[in-house]
């Protein structure tokens, strides 16, 4: 959606449309209320919507009319089969490419969105060229999305740099070439780099499984931190001054959540294991472990530090969403400790200004862990955090929106059980000040 509006908003002459067999999300996109939040996607779309930005569940219609598609088809995470776990999910992504070919009366340029294991562009291929007939052909391109959210309209009007992979055929650099021309409408051409199919492919996957690695990194420093008396902050500080290193990502936290770090690095750690590499394997499936350890961490701190007992405590949850500014809940920390929350029979507030209640219930309901009827008696959806934190015996922050750090803390301290205690899973208030209030 914000690569595509972007592309129609910077490159006027040419017609951009996206399909979904979705209906409502469709319908979403073509309303006042679109479907995801991301800070400035509103302008954007509105200014081109009908013009040159059209959106619509005519999906062969609009494959017909196309030169160049873009694949941008979900790949979670098998939860079946070989792989289970690990692997990607290529089911929609064969199905999208099966469709194209069926359907293309003339030759297309098909690129790969989606974030996929390495050499999924063969299979892409193998599908596209036994269908190919005398007078059609597809090419094959790899340009993966180096977006994050909350920052995705900002990440693509002003990319660190554009990834295009192709076959080094001259037909495959001629494809290249007409997906060069479109960024370098707006995109310096020195950041827009080609390379191979598989090269392209692979650097997704290694970019956020080595962003990942730095917050893994850093949170494991951060209970060292806690057991000697040393400030994370402080220790990341002098380490993010080394121009090596440098300061991002290496802010410690309860954890890093979103569609695509856990799935990418166990993407990784599938491919290694199937290349024979079983030490790379789990050099990186080490990554997500501690992730998951930082987590079940904080929780335990939380129960030890409520007196060895959260049954029937109020705990307001601040934040649902994975990260500030996006409404996205996929491997938010907050889903995993709200469960854990509920596990030990506490009374769970939650609140966030951009994830939907229904987002929330549909996180935290597993069929046979939790019955609704257990959900609707521990879990309470707030408007506010003043709301949520009203005799609540402890605040547990999970994500750093920035109206967190504005709240009058002395009002919330009032209206909770004392001692009022306050966990902040993301470093961002002022702990001295909050002391000072008199909270713990």
């Amino acid at each position: 959606g914000p690569t595509c509006a972007v592309i129609a908003y910077k490159c006027p002459h040419i017609k951009v449309t996206i399909v979904d067999l979705n209906e409502a999300r469709i319908a979403a996109w073509n309303s006042d209320n679109l479907p995801i939040y991301e800070p400035g996607l509103d302008e954007i779309v509105f200014s081109c919507r009908g013009k040159n930005l059209f959106f619509t569940t005519e999906v062969e219609q609009a494959v017909i009319e196309a030169d160049l598609i873009f694949v941008s088809v979900n790949t979670p995470t098998k939860k079946a089969g070989m792989g289970a776990g690990y692997a990607a999910d290529l089911a929609y992504v064969e199905s999208a490419t099966r469709q194209i070919a069926e359907v293309a009366t003339s030759s297309k340029i098909v690129v790969e969105k989606s974030t996929v294991p390495c050499r999924t562009a063969e299979s892409m291929r193998t599908i596209l060229e036994a269908n190919s007939r005398g007078d059609i052909r597809f090419d094959i391109l790899s340009n993966p999305e180096f977006l994050a959210e909350g920052t995705a309209i900002k990440d693509l009007l002003h990319p660190d740099r554009v990834l295009i992979g192709g076959l080094q055929t001259a037909e495959g650099q001629r494809a290249q070439q007409a997906l060069v021309e479109v960024y370098a409408q707006w995109v310096p051409t020195d950041k827009i780099i080609t390379t191979n199919l598989w090269s392209s492919e692979l650097s997704k996957l290694a970019a956020n499984a080595l962003l990942a690695q730095r917050i893994s990194s850093i949170n494991a420093l951060s209970a060292i931190c806690e057991a000697t008396g040393a400030d994370i902050d402080e220790v990341a500080y002098a380490c993010g001054r080394d121009s090596r290193i440098g300061p991002k990502f290496l802010k410690a936290s309860v954890g890093f959540g979103g569609s695509c770090f856990q799935k990418d690095i166990l993407n990784l750690v599938y491919l290694s294991e199937q290349l024979n590499l079983p030490e790379v394997a789990a050099y990186w499936k080490q990554v997500v472990d501690l992730n998951e350890y930082q987590k079940k961490r904080f929780v335990s701190c939380i129960i030890k530090t409520l007196f060895n007992t959260i049954t029937n405590k109020r705990i307001a949850v601040l934040g649902f969403a994975f990260k500030k500014d996006t409404g996205d809940t996929r491997e938010s920390a907050a889903i995993t400790l709200c469960k854990d929350f509920i596990q030990e029979n506490a009374q769970v507030c939650i609140y966030d200004p951009k994830v939907t209640d229904e987002q929330i219930i549909l996180d935290l309901s597993e069929p046979g862990v939790f019955d609704n009827t257990l959900l609707n008696k521990r879990v309470i959806i707030t408007r506010s955090a003043y709301e949520a934190s009203e005799n609540a015996d402890a605040i547990v922050i999970t994500t750093e929106w920035d109206e967190f750090k504005e709240l009058d803390y002395e009002k919330i301290y009032e209206k909770m059980h004392k001692p009022a205690f306050i966990f902040d899973g993301r470093l961002i208030l002022d702990a001295e000040r909050l002391r000072s209030i008199g909270f713990r």
